[in-house]
């Protein structure tokens, strides 16, 4: 079977048991900082396991994108590691328990997908003989096939939260795969003993003191790794070597001349591009971008890490996106999201690529000041934890140092290399935190709401409710009261205020009763359903059961709904100025400006935002109505309604429409009426990262702070200028040419000032054996000086060698330069100078006619222009 069609038989096979085929999740967890990707096909379901949410269905079956990077670097050596996988998996929340879990997982894996019964394996956990009589005395298996194993196997569990025993299905591959060992048994590391199933039996909650209690609703959990399968059913030794990956690896072994299984190192560098431009290419499509950190710096890491083994291959120049458009191309059925985004992706892949180009000549010239240093030092080797800087810095490759550091007769130090990445390794490991299905907070927030039920947000249609204190918190307890001056939690039967969501900051507000005044300072929803309000007690005693008055900050409130809106108009304008290419990659509301990330791949020009501007404030002056409906994700969707990608919905939406410019699904809150964002001013745009921009912009009363701001300013100008508002830019302009002509008589008085300095040197030249040389200290401002002074000194002294170093502060400038007559004999000025830079703590290098180079120490200036002329002679000696 292809890995298309065991992808398309596990999903009909579930669904023809009653389960809802889901679309896989963004590789982006939503709304779950506590972890950079989705990992495993239960992480979208986090909240139904936990019980933080109601799922509208109690059997879902997916196939899940996924990606994970403890092990990158043993991509491509191993069979089976890969940074992205698809997961196929079948979940009950409540429902179904092992009394079908098992039964079915036996039947599609004998039965669908063909594999021998007698060479399956089942793995259960040591005391859990309901798994064990279900798959002896229900399916069938041999008790002798039945292995109980212990906890570090066969049992989920994450901290605080839901967990349960796991049981596996492994699959014998022959004992010619196996290590040899009369040991070898399930759960040996070779490769005879395949796990291609785990089922996880969710039936505990674990505390924090480690106690275990039945749940009262049961769960299953299970995963099957999609390219683990396709080997199996395949007949290959390695997941590579299947449909998912040769396609790919076929494509780029056209594409750099080579031959997948010609030799091992070409064999290894095809593996891992096809991963890591699987990895890449999804988690671009999902929205993640390269960056210099968290889920940024993974992405920038695998791209260049596949960029580099490209080089290996001989590709010098960008390819990746290629090898991504096949990948597009492959798997577009599956998941359309990629035709979608192709444009995108191609080009932040390209981007990227060019990028790490001149990365790549940053990583030269450090390495140039390595070997430069060493020699000056007298020592033959590059320090390996210097090495590995280059490595993880500029993505220099252990081999290209080892290679350009030997052209000067160098090594490198591989053991101290090996140990500085085993360190940062440790490190990595050290700083990983495993995510936690619940936190000890988010238990109390749970039991919580399970005691009162959800809250009633009141807060679309009023602004102020009559409410009843259900609890209160302080310090992670519950408590009964809270005095004047303390800051608390609390939650209220119903509530006007806005918890923090969808970008949107959080209400602020006033809760009171007689002798009482609370300041509402935040609202979080730490739990769906749940809206936490924090606050500080100013007067009084706030108790449970209290019946208050809750108020929001009406000024802050329409300030934030001014913002909120102009971002549905803003949205719109960008993709009708600059292209249906724009979408929504994050934004910020809050009541004194707005904020909002979107893909584009150049920055917009004077022009784009003055057109944009235009688009949205002419929205703002047709005064559209602004209507909210309730509708099905579906209906919103034929209806054409944009959504954040990545953001999950329920089976009812809120449609937010502006007329007939504008149809958004967002649960914020808005104007009526577009006319109340009164004036939208952009302020900034600039980039946040490769293919995605930022706009900020400010509505109503923020706009008007920023006009009265500038006016100030211009007037201040006015006041420096000696000229009124009106007449700043005129006055301005003609300062400006004053200046330019100052530095053009400037400039003049330079040139002469260095024809005399020329002048003066022509008479320190020596001779070198039939030709001229000159080295000596000369004054310039600049680089551009001195090169400048170098050209003349060439032009007058005809055949020559040439040194000029020029101190500039704490730096010193040096230009050399060989004449060309003096080039075949072997003189080279880029070598020069390299060695000569070395004595004044510098690196540089250049042609063999001209180089420059600076260096840190100007105090050795003189020593250096004195070593000038025995390297020069010793370069015409060979």
């Amino acid at each position: 079977m292809t890995g298309k069609e065991i992808r398309e038989k596990f999903l009909k096979f579930f669904e023809e048991r009653g389960h809802r085929i889901l679309p896989s999740a963004s590789l982006i967890p939503a709304n779950d900082p506590s972890i950079l990707w989705t990992a495993a096909g239960m992480v979208p379901f986090k909240p139904y396991f936990t019980g933080t949410a109601k799922p509208d269905v109690l059997r879902v079956t997916t196939c899940q994108k996924c990606l994970r990077t403890p092990d990158i670097e043993s991509v491509g050596h191993t069979a089976r590691h890969h940074t992205f996988f698809e997961m196929l998996g079948n979940f009950s929340f409540g429902d179904y328990f092992k009394e079908k879990a098992i039964p079915w997982a036996w039947e599609f894996t004998t039965r669908v997908l063909g594999l021998p019964a007698d060479k399956l394996w089942i793995t259960i956990y040591l005391d859990d003989d309901e798994a064990h009589d279900i798959w002896h005395r229900v399916v069938g298996v041999p008790r002798e096939r039945i292995v109980r194993m212990g906890k570090d196997t066969n049992y989920w569990e994450i901290g605080v939260g839901p967990c349960g025993p796991c049981s596996e299905i492994y699959i014998d591959l022959g004992e010619e795969r196996g290590c040899g060992s009369p040991d070898c048994a399930v759960g040996c590391d070779c490769d005879r003993y395949l796990e291609i199933w785990n089922l996880v039996f969710i039936q505990f909650f674990r505390d924090e003191a480690g106690n275990y209690t039945p749940l009262a609703s049961k769960g299953i959990d299970t995963g099957m790794g999609l390219e683990r399968v396709a080997s199996v059913l395949q007949g290959v030794a390695s997941n590579f070597d299947t449909d998912l990956f040769r396609e790919i690896m076929d494509f780029t072994a056209v594409l750099t001349g080579t031959e997948y299984g010609a030799d091992s190192k070409t064999d290894l560098a095809l593996k891992v591009i096809a991963d890591h431009c699987r990895a890449v290419t999804f988690a671009v499509s999902d929205g993640a971008l390269p960056s210099n950190e968290g889920r940024g710096y993974v992405l920038r890491r695998l791209l260049r890490r596949a960029v580099r083994f490209g080089r290996l291959l001989g590709m010098n120049g960008p390819f990746l996106h290629r090898v991504a458009g096949a990948i597009i191309e492959q798997m577009a059925e599956a998941y359309p999201e990629l035709p979608a985004n192709r444009e995108h992706i191609l080009n932040v892949i390209r981007g990227e690529e060019e990028r790490f180009g001149e990365t790549l000549a940053q990583g030269t010239e450090m390495l140039n000041r390595l070997i430069n240093e060493a020699r000056a030092a007298g020592r033959t080797e590059i320090a390996g934890a210097e090495a590995f800087r280059l490595y993880d810095t500029y993505g220099f490759p252990l081999e290209l140092t080892k290679e350009i550091a030997g052209e000067d007769g160098l090594t490198v130090d591989e053991e101290g290399f090996t140990a500085a990445m085993e360190e940062q390794r440790e490190r990595a490991r050290s700083a990983r935190q495993e995510t936690e299905y619940l936190s000890e907070a988010g238990v109390l927030y749970k039991s919580v709401r399970e005691q009162f039920g959800e809250t009633a947000f009141a807060g679309y249609d009023a602004l102020e409710t009559e409410s009843r204190v259900l609890a209160l918190i302080k310090d992670g307890r519950k408590v009964d009261r809270a005095a004047a001056g303390e800051e608390v939690e609390f939650v209220l039967d119903v509530t006007p205020c806005y918890a923090e969501s969808g970008g949107q900051t959080a209400d602020h507000g006033r809760l009171s009763a007689p002798e009482l005044a609370v300041e509402i300072y935040d609202v979080q929803r730490p739990v769906e359903g749940l809206f936490l309000h924090r606050g500080k007690v100013v007067n009084g005693i706030l108790k449970v059961n209290d019946h208050v008055l809750v108020q929001v900050d009406t000024g802050r409130r329409r300030d934030t709904a001014r913002n909120h809106s102009a971002t549905h108009l803003l949205h719109k304008a960008l993709k009708e100025v600059l292209g249906g290419h724009v979408n929504q990659a994050g934004s910020l509301v809050g009541p004194d400006h707005l904020r909002f990330d979107f893909t584009h791949y150049a920055s917009l020009t004077r022009d784009d935002l003055r057109r944009v501007e235009q688009v949205v404030n002419e929205a703002v002056l047709a005064a559209l109505p602004v209507s909210t409906t309730i509708t099905t994700p579906d209906e919103a969707k034929t209806l054409g309604a944009a959504a954040l990608f990545g953001e999950k919905y329920g089976e009812r939406v809120r449609l937010v429409r502006m007329g007939d410019f504008s149809l958004e699904l967002c649960g914020g809150t808005h104007v009526r009426n577009t006319a109340e964002i009164g004036l939208c001013k952009l302020i900034n745009e600039s980039s946040v990262g490769s293919g995605l921009r930022r706009v900020e912009a400010v509505t109503g009363t923020g706009a008007l702070r920023y006009i009265r701001a500038k006016e100030e300013q211009l007037e201040e100008i006015g006041q420096l200028v000696k000229a009124t508002p009106a007449e700043v830019v005129h006055r301005v302009a003609d300062l400006v040419k004053e200046l330019r002509e100052l530095e053009h008589e400037t400039e003049n008085l330079q040139a002469r000032v260095a024809r005399y300095e020329v002048q003066n040197l022509l008479g320190q030249s020596r001779d070198l054996d039939g030709a001229k040389f000159l080295a000596a200290r000369a004054t310039a401002p600049d680089m551009d000086s001195l090169r400048a002074m170098v050209d003349l000194l060439r032009d007058r002294l005809g055949s020559a060698v040439i040194l000029l170093g020029s101190p500039v502060g704490e730096r010193v400038n040096l230009v050399a330069a060989v004449t060309r007559d003096l080039v075949p004999r072997g003189l080279h000025a880029g070598k020069l100078i390299k060695e000569v830079a070395a004595i004044v703590g510098g690196g540089g290098g250049g042609r063999p006619d001209m180089a420059q180079a600076g260096g840190k120490d100007p105090s050795r200036l003189q020593e250096a222009l004195e070593r000038a002329y025995e390297v020069a002679a010793g370069q015409l000696r060979g």
